[in-house]
């Protein structure tokens, strides 16, 4: 196995093709950005699960959810890369689709949406967007 320059591209990827072939589940291997990235996601209503197993490797497994065999998460896109890191303040957070997505920053204060970076005023790493 070959170590990846950037995981959290990788951990998108699985789930952005996951959702397209309309796989049920999903198994990444774990890390902490990891974990609060999927927290964020189920908090908002694109996943409808996960469960983290520590038993050997560490793996998140992340249940997908459907709304009319139509996948909920229809789009992810990695924004800061570990060649170009892209920092926004809290007033220049984007909004995704007029509102109908999410930013998913990196703060001070630990990972976040755009909008509650905003409402807490941080701004921070912008990881990805979400629609």
């Amino acid at each position: 196995m070959s170590t990846l320059s950037d995981p959290i591209a990788d951990y998108l990827t699985r789930l952005r093709n996951a959702a397209r072939a309309n796989r049920q589940d999903v198994a990444v291997p774990y890390s902490r950005m990891k974990e609060e990235i999927t927290r964020i996601l189920k908090q908002e209503g694109f996943i409808s699960g996960y469960e983290v197993d520590r038993t050997g490797r560490p793996q998140i497994k992340v249940s997908l959810k459907f709304i009319n065999r139509t996948p909920a998460l229809t789009g992810l896109k990695r924004v800061s890369r570990p060649g170009l890191r892209k920092y926004v303040g809290s007033e220049d957070v984007p909004r995704v689709l007029g509102g109908m997505g999410i930013s998913i920053l990196s703060t001070s204060r630990g990972i976040m949406t755009g909008r509650e970076a905003k409402r807490e005023h941080v701004g921070g790493e912008l990881l990805a967007i979400v629609w």
